[in-house]
């Protein structure tokens, strides 16, 4: 048995282009243009590579690109004055601040500055209150990409185990309650799970998101199950080069599962995507319109 390989990149693709289609409605229809702010803080280069992305995709889809990119010698009540400037933006519907910060920067205080309505990235605590609790939030992205394909494969998730292993604030703890509003059983493992590798084999859906290199092998997996991989880490090839990983182990996974996201062309592709819906979700309700359907929970 191979697994099917679940397409992360075609169905980013599909959603990118209902966001192109609903941005046209907005600008002809309502004369209202999106607009997404990505503030990056410092000279990190994997988040450069991620914000230069983000703003050549959110320009493809019509929309109203602004960065803000500030040495990390900016101090915390700066950018604090950025953030409540575009927070009064009425051009502005969507405020992204790239993670890492710098270390003298609170990161929890910059991303509760942030008005919970434009917070795209779904981090305020507002927004994970309202997740949790069942209500309208703005959805974490990559939780959101991730039921977006298990929706695309399987339809209707309702009574599934769906075991997510990994219980970060960005990916694991937003997936389960996700995963709980689609009506499956979840569990939340980690790397004290007792008998993690019996937990992991319950799963009809198995979600691993803790951010440790083929950490999940192949006999971990329940035959036929739906293995989602949002690690993505970097280690050495032979020839001293590096290759980009999972928290699965792909090569044994795919013998057994029945369907599997790749690393990369998976997950990753996603995360931008559902960046672009989210902005469009929240300048929809910003202006009392309609909200895209497909494009959010």
């Amino acid at each position: 048995m191979t697994a099917q390989i679940i397409d992360g990149k075609a169905i980013a693709a599909s959603v990118r282009e209902k966001v192109a289609g609903h941005v046209a409605r907005l600008v002809n229809e309502h004369g209202v243009t999106p607009g997404l702010a990505v503030v990056l803080v410092g000279e990190n280069p994997a988040s450069q590579v991620y914000v230069r992305n983000k703003g050549k995709q959110t320009k493809e889809a019509g929309m109203l690109s602004v960065e803000h990119r500030l040495p990390d010698t900016t101090s915390e009540g700066d950018l604090l004055a950025l953030i409540d400037e575009l927070n009064n933006d009425p051009t502005i519907h969507g405020i992204l601040v790239q993670l890492p910060l710098p270390e003298h920067m609170n990161s929890d205080l910059v991303i509760n500055a942030i008005d919970p309505s434009k917070d795209v990235d779904g981090f305020h605590i507002s927004n994970v209150g309202l997740l949790g609790t069942g209500q309208k939030s703005m959805v974490p992205c990559t939780p959101l990409g991730c039921l977006m394909m298990l929706r695309d494969h399987h339809g209707s998730l309702s009574g599934l185990n769906a075991v997510v292993v990994g219980r970060s604030n960005i990916v694991g703890k937003p997936m389960a309650q996700l995963l709980l509003g689609d009506s499956c059983t979840v569990t939340i493992a980690h790397s004290r799970t007792m008998d993690l590798a019996g937990v992991c084999r319950g799963a009809d859906i198995l979600v691993a998101a803790v951010g440790r290199p083929q950490m999940i092998p192949g006999d971990w997996i329940k035959p036929g199950a739906t293995v989602i991989d949002v690690g993505i880490n970097r280690i050495p090839k032979e020839d001293g080069k590096t290759r980009l990983v999972g928290d699965v182990d792909f090569d044994s996974a795919v013998e057994v599962a029945g369907a599997i996201t790749p690393v990369p062309g998976g997950v990753g592709p996603m995360t931008i995507a559902c960046l672009l819906a989210n902005t469009v979700t929240a300048c929809c309700r910003a202006k009392g319109l309609p909200e895209p359907e497909g494009l959010t929970v």
